[in-house]
């Protein structure tokens, strides 16, 4: 008899034992998807969460970096994010957000602060809203989500970051402009951080550089397309004097958020340069930064929360050219099984590795 129950661990408080909860598949809505959960990997923001660094609605299911397969479609069709027919058994990622098409935001150009918008990963678990989360064996795609089919050559661990750091990233990317010949500093070897070296990479940058505090984190990314590393614990002349030389920066993509770091990155700014930041999500102290530097040298500062669909198109099709190029599978550190989420949080908090990647179950490779 096919299943009409999914299992959800539930997040009821921080440091807390995960819930297990048998909850019925929803009916489904004009333009609403089910999927069965594939793989989904521990973001920061998740760990934040569990360990009460961020406050966040509870009870909840976490998880929004997310892959899944499509396992019931409602009367009528539903379509990605190019207008092709979506079939039971696809593979789909997802952005993270579901959105309203016409609203006020949104025609603005800015999907991911329309009214009422809707975070998988991040809402309240009701009566009339529960499999929201990817800490579950399904999921329930609400109407005004913008769906990809997968390439079926990305591995699940390359493919469920996706939609939160890779297309957060082609966000950045997009914003900075042309990186053709450019002089690229990426600030933060994280996730985010190595994403960004080695788009800066494939986008023509002449040189990337990547800063951290972590020399370890800063060798590393060079396997993903930086040229040179920094300390960012050196002061801005020593930068100037011994690694970038008198020309400066172009491009800045902050990543890390931290304060000192911005304002380090924004001296470090050539004529005409610019900065993108993305890593400035949480609270923190005013920056510092001189307004007539910005004007003389014809700054620009930009920032990216979340993203738009376009996006995640583009950190779709970078993965799928560059995956054999640089290691994004290996920054899975660690899986484990759904019922064992307590433990990937454990492990993920020990900052060991870039991803844990949870399942509900062992998933077959993909493959063409």
């Amino acid at each position: 008899m096919e299943t009409r129950e999914a299992l959800a661990m539930v997040f009821e408080q921080p440091k807390a034992p995960f819930v297990a909860h048998q909850i019925e598949f929803p009916p489904l809505n004009k333009g609403e998807v089910l999927v069965k959960t594939i793989y989904t990997t521990l973001c920061t923001s998740d760990l934040h969460t569990y360990y009460g660094r961020r406050i966040s609605p509870v009870p909840s299911i976490l998880g929004h970096e997310i892959i899944g397969q499509i396992v019931h479609l409602p009367p009528g069709e539903v379509t990605d994010y190019y207008g092709h027919p979506l079939r039971m058994g696809d593979r789909i990622t997802w952005a993270v957000y579901a959105h309203h098409a016409h609203c006020r935001m949104t025609q603005k150009g800015l999907p991911q602060k329309s009214e009422g918008l809707y975070k998988y990963g991040h809402e309240v678990l009701g009566t009339d809203n529960t499999l929201n989360g990817g800490f579950a064996t399904h999921c329930h795609l609400q109407q005004g989500s913008t769906i990809f089919k997968l390439p079926p050559t990305l591995s699940p661990q390359e493919a469920a970051p996706l939609n939160c750091t890779h297309a957060t990233v082609a966000g950045a990317v997009r914003l900075a402009g042309d990186l053709q010949d450019k002089t690229v500093l990426v600030s933060g070897a994280g996730m985010l951080g190595l994403s960004a070296c080695a788009m800066a990479k494939e986008q023509g940058a002449h040189q990337v550089w990547v800063s951290d505090i972590t020399e370890t984190r800063v060798r590393y990314a060079q396997c993903f397309g930086a040229d040179g590393w920094i300390l960012a614990n050196q002061g801005n002349d020593n930068l100037k004097k011994q690694t970038i030389g008198k020309e400066g920066i172009d491009v800045i993509i902050e990543t890390s958020g931290a304060p000192s770091a911005v304002e380090k990155g924004v001296d470090l700014l050539t004529i005409g340069g610019t900065a993108v930041l993305i890593g400035s999500v949480f609270s923190q102290r005013n920056i510092s930064i001189n307004a007539e530097q910005i004007v003389r040298k014809l700054l620009t500062i930009k920032g990216l929360h979340n993203y738009i669909p376009q996006d995640l198109a583009s950190a779709i099709n970078f993965l799928q050219r560059t995956h054999s190029i640089y290691p994004f599978k290996a920054l899975v550190g660690k899986e484990f099984p759904l019922q064992q989420l307590k433990a990937a949080f454990e492990e993920g908090n020990q900052g060991r590795y870039y991803r844990i990647g949870v399942y509900p179950t062992k998933p077959e490779p993909f493959g063409a």
